[in-house]
């Protein structure tokens, strides 16, 4: 869950007013969720993009639909429930809900994760959103020579949202 990184993002982002999406789950997703929904009087809403279970691709499946197991976190205050079961290393596939996560932020943050967060890194640069990625263990280090803005910590991370957000308040 990163711990060092999750808890203070989240909690930050909460004390700006942001908004926060994410995929819903346990780990990181679920710590950052959990700091950002306990800062008190936040303006910001924690959303949620659930994968299904399974495919839902007649109405026999649509019947049976259930979001997959353990989703939403118990943080989430808006869930969307959606019909995309792909996820992990099938996370670019137009079946897997991570294009509506990317699509739907106006920043993109990477942790150090897995195949579906690096899907999700993948996703952020063929669709031009801006992109943070935290690489303190130079797990990312194959999009260093990318459009990702590459940080080391939290301090770092938060910078870059503040340079981010300069730059998008003069455009």
């Amino acid at each position: 869950p990163h711990f060092t990184f999750s808890r203070p993002l989240g909690r930050w982002l909460g004390e700006q007013g942001y908004d926060l999406i994410n995929g819903g789950g346990s780990g990181g997703m679920e710590e950052v969720t959990k700091a950002f929904v306990e800062v008190k009087e936040r303006k910001g809403i924690a959303l949620s993009v659930l994968p299904s279970m399974s495919s839902c691709e007649n109405s026999n499946r649509r019947k049976a639909y259930q979001p997959a197991e353990g989703y939403p976190n118990a943080y989430t205050d808006l869930p969307i429930y959606t019909h995309l079961h792909l996820s992990g290393p099938h996370g670019r596939d137009p079946a897997s809900r991570n294009h509506i996560i990317v699509l739907t932020a106006i920043l993109v943050i990477a942790f150090p994760g897995s195949a579906g967060t690096c899907s999700e890194i993948q996703l952020a640069i063929e669709y031009g959103k801006p992109l943070i990625v935290l690489n303190p263990s130079g797990d990312w280090n194959e999009f260093n020579y990318t459009s990702a803005t590459m940080v080391q910590g939290t301090e770092e991370m938060i910078n870059g949202i503040l340079r981010w957000e300069n730059t998008r308040c003069k455009d």
